[in-house]
């Protein structure tokens, strides 16, 4: 019970304890298995892509390279010529083209 004090013309209260929630049981939790000391062979990914996915970016990467050195052949000053402006890059876009295609190909199973 609450117990009153009088202290002048105040009067204190004293409140009891808020009484805790009950505590509800739940599910026992699965039990914890060791990653190596299981018998079950480990589950192996998957790669997100196939031989031919990979081929397709490993010639992406080849024709990006060859653009920047097709760029890089260019004579004129500050490679203002015909190789620097115009061939280089659209060959350095070409090779983009097939890394977004290689991204977005399905991979054959």
């Amino acid at each position: 019970m609450a117990k009153d004090k009088q202290l002048g013309s105040t009067t204190l209260v004293r409140e009891e304890p808020a009484k805790k929630a009950p505590v509800v049981a739940t599910a026992a939790p699965k039990p914890l298995t060791s990653r190596f000391g299981s018998s079950e062979p480990a589950p192996t990914a998957a790669l997100p892509f196939g031989r031919r996915n990979y081929m397709i970016m490993l010639a992406g990467i080849g024709v990006i390279l060859l653009g920047f050195f097709i760029m890089s052949l260019d004579k004129e000053e500050f490679g203002f010529g015909f190789l620097g402006l115009t061939l280089g890059p659209l060959v350095v876009f070409s090779g983009f083209v097939l890394e977004f295609f290689a991204i977005l190909a399905r991979p054959r199973s």
